[in-house]
């Protein structure tokens, strides 16, 4: 039976969960996620996880943050001065809003805290720090 390898287009279904059991994210009842393995399309150890695995095959692997977003990074939290912010937009914890470096690349932030002279915003991915567990479901492996 062929298995899923390294160059291969594969369709998984997977729900995701954090260590206290929290579902973070599911393909269940919806679209299996399609992505060719070795393409770094999908974190680490979820590209790894499926390696090996045959058309109807089931796994959990976990994952710990160094193989998906990575630790999170005090330098990717910032404190903007509130004037910087068109004074209409919302600010309210959590939301997420995008920003531009100076090279002109577009950065994700999350607002963390908001005062009336600063905002703090956090670049790092929201599940940055954070070990993972996925159910894995091979659906297909295109050829």
């Amino acid at each position: 039976m062929t298995t899923a390898q390294i160059g291969n287009r594969v369709r998984v279904h997977y729900t995701g969960r954090l260590d206290d059991g929290e579902v973070f994210d599911s393909s269940e009842g919806g679209t299996p996620l399609s992505f060719t393995v070795g393409n770094g399309q999908v974190i680490p150890g979820f590209e790894n996880g499926v390696i090996g695995m045959a058309p109807g095959d089931t796994r959990t692997v976990h994952i710990p943050c160094a193989d998906a977003y990575g630790e999170h990074r005090d330098d990717g939290v910032l404190q903007v001065p509130r004037g910087e912010f068109p004074p209409n937009m919302p600010l309210e914890v959590g939301t997420s809003i995008q920003g531009q470096q100076s090279s002109g690349q577009t950065v994700n932030f999350t607002i963390m805290a908001v005062s009336e002279e600063t905002v703090t915003l956090d670049a790092n991915h929201p599940l940055a720090g954070k070990d993972l567990t996925f159910d894995l479901t091979l659906v297909s492996i295109e050829e």
